[in-house]
């Protein structure tokens, strides 16, 4: 007895020892780890993989969809290594699976594991689910529907609209023809300078749009609407498209041409976008003139409202020119192109409101002399106005003073270019007769009916005018 007195503190000094041993190290980690991998040694599992793009290399929105739920969930960090990344904040920090990384989940009392690999075919990635066969019925559907559920959640909250752009067939790699950016641009519809009454019209047809997917499959037409912006560069097309894509809150296919190999790899490019996407292609006009030897008119023509636009629904078509006057009719035809939206040179009432966002100058004594220079038909881009007002806005009077000399000399250049060629030109190009002495932006309009969208001819698109936008291209 006495004996047994004198050794329980020495054993309990040394199981102390042991605990504190077993706690401090990772001997009591890996003791369990051991212990979970012969527990499913011992049970028969059902493996289901989840790859990144389907058999038209058309993104898996499943594959999306798990991937944001495995990357929200705690165990994440328990991992033996992931990536981090930093998120639209500077101070946030974002965990994401890595390929060959594995990461446990249980659900409804059922342990399950996922594991990121490469396909053989492409490297490609797949995500593998692996389950005890004896827990699949039970838990299998149930399982998938709570990460539909917790992922669109995520998305609601964490909506982050996206810039994708093409890259060339050979340098896609396992991440397919899309790289993808966040879409950052600050323009909105309430930032952008332009006539209220177009504004309201451009946001109520949007609107519209987005409510009539039943109005649409009634008139069994394809759920999609196209838009022709055109203007010199600078005029503020680019700002449109991004004030268009916050207002949706629609991602971004930013499809460069020259990367496409061919007529074929156009479509496939359009197959691999989503719904509920903006498909955006600029500069078609100039694209056209080069007579490219890849694409073909024909195969543009087949991208706009052939049978392969059908292949998805709730899209918005942008195509951006500086000058509709030199493409092909069969372009502009509706049904390719439903809304013309033209981006002219800064007028006095643009300038006025630049003027106030860039200066907070609503009224100047140089006014009066600015004003009598754009009657004059002399104008600049409002991309143009606005760097001059940037590099100046510590003094509104010197920025001012600025804007009159550079259209001065911009007239003055136009004046020289007329003298030369013998030939008349009113307002410079394409601007014409909307800017002259004659004629105000609004009796222009009423002239000519552009934006009385109820009175058009049915086999003509909505023109929707002019707009006067902010400073970009």
């Amino acid at each position: 007895m006495v004996n047994m007195m004198i050794l329980i503190p020495f054993l309990l000094v040394g199981l102390f020892l042991i605990l504190r041993f077993l706690f401090k190290t990772s001997v009591l980690l890996i003791l369990l780890k051991k212990f979970q991998c012969l527990e499913d040694w011992l049970h028969v599992h059902q493996l289901y993989r989840v790859p990144q793009f389907n058999h038209l290399f058309q993104e898996n929105e499943l594959y999306v969809k798990v991937s944001t739920y495995l990357n929200s969930l705690p165990s994440l960090e328990d991992s033996d290594f992931t990536n981090l990344f930093t998120g639209s904040k500077s101070n946030d920090i974002l965990l994401h699976l890595d390929t060959d990384q594995t990461i446990r989940d249980v659900f409804l009392g059922a342990r399950v594991s996922w594991t990121l690999e490469k396909s053989e075919n492409g490297g490609a990635r797949v995500l593998v689910l692996r389950l005890r066969k004896n827990d699949k019925r039970r838990i299998l559907r149930p399982y998938l529907q709570h990460i539909l559920s917790v992922a669109g959640d995520i998305s609601q909250r964490k909506k982050e609209i996206k810039l994708r752009m093409n890259v060339d067939s050979s340098s896609s790699g396992e991440n397919g023809r899309w790289r993808s950016v966040p879409l950052n641009h600050p323009a909105s519809f309430d930032t952008l300078v332009m006539d209220v009454d177009l504004k309201n019209k451009v946001k109520a047809d949007l609107e519209m749009f987005l409510k009539s997917k039943q109005f649409y499959q009634r008139l069994g037409r394809v759920w999609k609407r196209s838009y022709l912006l055109y203007g010199p560069s600078g005029t503020g097309k680019s700002s449109f498209v991004a004030a268009m894509a916050r207002f949706l809150n629609f991602d971004v296919y930013d499809i460069d041409l020259s990367k496409v190999s061919d007529d074929s790899d156009l479509k496939m490019l359009l197959l691999q976008s989503t719904s509920k996407s903006m498909i955006v292609v600029e500069d078609l006009d100039r694209f056209l003139m080069e007579k490219s030897k890849n694409v073909s008119l024909r195969g543009i023509l087949n991208f706009m409202d052939g049978i392969i636009s059908c292949c998805g629904e709730e899209r918005v078509m942008v195509f951006t020119m500086n000058s509709k006057d030199e493409v092909d009719e069969a372009l502009l035809r509706p049904g390719r192109i439903d809304v013309h939206i033209q981006f002219p040179l800064c007028d006095f009432p643009c300038f006025k409101h630049l003027a106030n966002n860039y200066l907070g100058v609503k009224e100047h004594k140089l006014f009066p002399q600015l004003e009598e220079i754009f009657q004059g038909g002399a104008s600049l881009s409002p991309a143009e106005i606005g760097e001059i007002m940037i590099s100046n806005r510590s003094s509104p009077t010197r920025a001012l003073k600025s804007v009159i000399s550079a259209m001065q000399t911009n007239a003055g250049a136009k004046s020289r270019r007329v003298s030369g060629d013998g030939a008349e030109e009113i307002g410079g190009g394409e601007q014409g007769g909307l800017f002259s002495r004659e004629h105000s932006v609004r009796d222009f309009r009423k002239l000519y009916g552009l934006l009385k969208m109820g009175s058009r001819r049915k086999d003509e698109p909505l023109d929707l005018g002019s707009a006067e936008k902010d400073g970009s291209n």
